[in-house]
């Protein structure tokens, strides 16, 4: 059964963000993992695929960004600095949802998509983790990155130790898509365009292939129970204005794993970046590490 633990309501079961500091690293020197120079990653008649990785120890940290962010996002940064202070291997990268390669911004100031359909995204990032990861790494999500880390994990079971999801965005952009009035679907497919507003800018909005959402439904995890065992930590917002917060209990009532565990931030907004929501995710990452080395 999944626990739920409500920040600033019922409490954080064992997981105070006031303790993510509690100890040093596992090892003093990680020379190596101070090195930030961005590589990519080559595919036969298919866009490269651009990371940052640094090494260390097992499990390692895959950082998913959300729509639109980039590998320089707060807390994309502030997890490798962590693993950079623990000694642990860490990897961020573009994608479809964090893409500088995918992502532009138009000559009128508005952002828009390139042509690509919504699968070859999920394929992208089990593709990194085919050949970038070692076995038993942490699935870190954002956003719309946390559906992708989903999908990863679907496809690629034998990589994954655990999940930890920041304001999943699973189904999101299907989902947003269906709750509009039926005329604005029709106008929406008739032009092949949706001008879907961006929240965190009221002057902008993201221009969206209408194949890429007819795509996205093929892909959607929420329809019936995830196959997913691994431990699972859902992190998000009471007040998350974008994507609600019910999706992350969706989330844990589908997954097959019994070790879930959904906290809701009373106070938090939906990019968590705060600096306690930071701490918390932090700590929610270190618990894990240690679970998983106990276990090993």
């Amino acid at each position: 059964m999944a626990a739920v633990a409500m920040s600033g309501l019922l409490g954080l079961v064992g997981l105070r963000s006031a303790a993510v500091w509690r100890r040093g690293p596992r090892f003093p020197h990680y020379v190596e993992c101070r090195k930030k120079s961005t590589k990519y990653l080559t595919r036969s008649n298919q866009p490269k695929l651009a990371y940052r990785k640094i090494k260390g120890r097992s499990p390692g940290i895959i950082f998913l960004p959300g729509f639109a962010s980039t590998m320089q996002a707060h807390k994309a940064v502030a997890v490798e600095d962590f693993c950079k202070s623990i000694g642990h291997s860490f990897v961020r990268g573009r994608n479809l949802i964090g893409g500088i390669q995918i992502w532009s911004s138009g000559k009128d100031g508005h952002g828009f998509w390139t042509q690509r359909p919504f699968k070859d995204f999920g394929e992208e990032e089990s593709w990194k983790l085919a050949f970038m990861c070692k076995n038993g790494e942490i699935l870190v999500g954002s956003s719309m990155g946390g559906w992708l880390m989903l999908l990863a994990a679907l496809a690629r079971p034998n990589k994954i130790a655990a999940l930890v999801g920041i304001a999943t965005g699973a189904d999101y952009l299907v989902t947003a898509f269906k709750q509009l009035p039926l005329e604005t679907k029709k106008e929406i497919e008739a032009k092949g365009e949706w001008y879907l507003p961006n929240k965190h800018k009221n002057a902008e909005f993201h221009k969206i292939p209408y194949t890429f959402i007819k795509d996205a439904e093929n892909h959607c995890v929420l329809h019936s129970t995830i196959p997913i065992t691994c431990p699972v930590r859902l992190i998000h917002g009471w007040k998350d204005n974008l994507i609600p917060w019910q999706i992350s209990l969706n989330v844990a009532e589908n997954v097959l794993s019994s070790d879930v565990d959904l906290i809701l931030r009373k106070q938090g907004q939906h990019r968590m970046n705060e600096k306690d929501d930071v701490k918390l995710i932090l700590n929610t990452i270190d618990d894990l590490i240690d679970k998983l080395t106990t276990l090993a």
